[in-house]
């Protein structure tokens, strides 16, 4: 299959790529680095990235930003960086992707483990992780042309550990390899309208 990963070189992306990068054409796209550029906050940017890619079989994100900080210290501009940026960006992949994934094709989501067991100053990625996956139970039923829908929500990656690590007291640290298995599952699988959970 022709696969389009955005995000390929974040931890995630990366998890995703090394499991499907054998048995797969990938393109690797991101906002700096990758065969392709796009920033998925911005449509436009979407639509030229397809337009360049032209048809694929499956399409991979792994991106996003959400804002982190204190709850009593929240603005609603920063609320929406997560909305617009993680949440919209990743559903503007979907809604401009129906044009060119091919029949039988997917989308995998990424979204991850705070909307379900939270941190201090989580708010804004929790907020926008739920949204992913209300986002992908609701599509699922009108995709067209036997299209597919999933999102992965992962917990913290053990590669992330050094850079995130305090921030998450308690929680299991899971490996590249599972994650990526979940992303494996839902590509080259049956699956639909599911949150796949890797903790």
């Amino acid at each position: 299959m022709k696969l389009i990963v955005v995000g390929a070189e974040g931890d995630i992306g990366r998890a995703a790529c090394e499991e499907l990068q054998d048995r797969h054409d990938i393109i690797k796209v991101g906002r700096n680095s990758g065969d392709v550029r796009a920033d998925i906050s911005g449509r436009e940017s979407i639509e030229a990235m397809y337009r360049e890619v032209g048809e694929v079989d499956a399409v991979v994100s792994a991106a996003g930003t959400v804002h982190f900080g204190p709850l009593d210290e929240f603005t609603e501009d920063q609320f929406m960086l997560g909305l617009t940026n993680k949440v919209m960006g990743q559903i503007n992949l979907v809604l401009v992707g129906l044009n060119y994934v091919t029949s039988g094709g997917s989308f995998t989501l990424t979204s991850g483990v705070l909307d379900r067991d939270p941190i201090r100053s989580g708010s804004g990625a929790a907020t926008a992780n739920g949204a992913l996956g209300g986002f992908v139970v609701g599509a699922a039923i009108e995709m067209p042309r036997g299209l597919r829908i999933n999102v992965v929500s992962p917990g913290l990656l053990e590669v992330s550990e050094n850079r995130y690590g305090k921030f998450f007291p308690g929680h299991e640290r899971v490996s590249s390899e599972r994650v990526g298995l979940a992303y494996a599952k839902s590509v080259e699988g049956a699956l639909t309208g599911q949150v796949l959970i890797v903790e």
